[in-house]
């Protein structure tokens, strides 16, 4: 279909196109209404709706017979490991560690503080806490204790999942004492917490009382089915930086996130079952979640979950080394990233050393991808090189350029188009419209 068509489509009748994006998704209880208006400018998404969000990540592609596909690719060149985790596997580990978490006392509803590094454990809890119907707070890996404990005090968790530490190009970043600082500087020193072991640190479970080793944990425990949820209720908490202030936590549903997550995988970024997606980013970050773990896997295809740098590990051509060991059709990074491996071999000599044929297309956002970064990338990777513009606070882009439907011209320094959901007015500093072609 046509972008226009579409865009249209939504404008005309909301209510009907987003009941039949819903189709998308598995329902316990299938919706019969799109948005609820509870006035005051409040607003809820499927509220008479059920659904369990990692049943449809990992779940119902097993059901669906495709358990030995590849789910996640883990590359990490920092420790020099590659590991495919197919979705029967992917299934099996997180209803474990979802029954690990159950035997903490994590039930529905409750919080779980995620503080991890970039490895599959990470995805893994994430999803684990989703199948119980609790909501996690993934914190990015390496935040300081008084950051962490910030985050701590406001969601309450009834259990804290990290491991002993992060690996940096040129150090290791000890995870354990920060946690139990953070602990203390909450006020929430008996916080149960799960520990991924890492050799290499000095830290370890063991210094500390009462917390538990994963993979011991993971070896005795009960596998937990899904539970159903009301669609309203929530999947996540992701705090803001607190630059301006406290830290702030935006709060995403079930039902909703599921819903356009699954919309954008096949309309903006044109990925399926079966296809390879590289999201170059954290999963402490709102891209990480939605474009690491949630839309690939909602979608069936394969995420990449890199471990590493655009340059230094080992060098500026590692991007397109990992393009073409794992066959990625889509990469989305930051330009900070394209900047980067720009600065270190201008005329990327090094992509010379590996085939890329498999990538499709290029997407960047975290900031404005600048027409200089955006000419050299179209020029030396010769695929469409797609700038979109979102936020923490919306999970999804706002404007794209959707490749998934007739692909519209593509226009350096531009998001491109607005994307259903979103009506958006261009106006200058008055808060008039300006012209078309005009800057506002």
């Amino acid at each position: 279909m046509s972008y226009k068509a579409v865009y249209e489509g939504w404008k005309a009748d909301p209510e009907g196109f987003w009941m039949e994006a819903a189709r998308s998704i598995s329902w316990d209880k299938a919706p019969e209404k799109a948005l609820s208006d509870l006035g005051d400018g409040l607003y809820e998404w499927f509220a008479d709706a059920r659904v369990n969000t990692c049943y449809n990540a990992v779940d119902r592609h097993v059901e669906a017979g495709r358990g030995e596909q590849t789910a996640i690719i883990y590359d990490s060149p920092i420790t020099h490991t590659k590991r495919e985790i197919s979705y029967v596997e992917l299934r099996n580990r997180v209803a474990s560690l979802a029954g690990a978490l159950r035997a903490k006392g994590v039930e529905k509803g409750d919080r779980v503080i995620i503080y991890m590094p970039m490895i599959p454990e990470a995805a893994i809890a994430m999803l684990a806490t989703a199948r119980l119907g609790a909501v996690h707070s993934v914190v990015f890996g390496g935040f300081a204790p008084k950051e962490l404990a910030a985050r701590i005090r406001d969601a309450a968790p009834a259990a804290v999942v990290t491991a002993s530490g992060g690996i940096e190009p040129s150090r290791r970043i000890e995870y354990l004492p920060a946690v139990a600082e953070a602990l203390g500087l909450a006020g929430a020193p008996d916080t149960p917490v799960l520990v991924k072991a890492r050799d290499g640190f000095a830290s370890s479970v063991a210094d500390h009382a009462g917390w538990r080793d994963w993979d011991t944990e993971m070896a005795t425990a009960a596998p937990a089915a899904p539970v159903d949820v009301e669609a309203t209720d929530p999947l996540y908490i992701l705090y803001t930086s607190g630059t301006t202030g406290t830290p702030k936590g935006v709060v995403r549903d079930n039902g909703g996130h599921a819903v356009a997550l699954s919309w954008t995988l096949e309309n903006i970024y044109d990925i399926g079952p079966g296809d390879v997606m590289w999201t170059a980013s954290d999963v402490g970050w709102v891209v990480g979640h939605s474009y690491i773990v949630y839309g690939p896997l909602l979608a069936g295809a394969t995420t990449v979950l890199y471990e590493g740098k655009p340059v230094g590990t080992p060098d500026a051509g590692a991007f397109w080394r990992v393009i073409q060991d794992h066959k990625v059709n889509v990469l989305f990074t930051a330009p900070t990233a394209l900047r980067a491996i720009r600065k270190t071999d201008p005329e990327a000599a090094l992509l010379a050393k590996y085939d890329i044929s498999s990538l499709r297309t290029l997407f960047a956002a975290g900031e404005r991808l600048d027409t200089d970064t955006f000419h050299w990338a179209s020029r030396i990777l010769g695929v469409p090189v797609v700038d979109h513009w979102w936020q923490t606070e919306t999970g999804w882009a706002i404007c794209a350029n959707p490749r998934g439907l007739d692909g519209l011209p593509i226009k350096a320094g531009s998001p491109s188009v607005p994307m259903p959901g979103f009506k958006l007015n261009i106006v200058d500093g008055g808060g008039t419209d300006v012209e078309p072609g005009t800057e506002g």
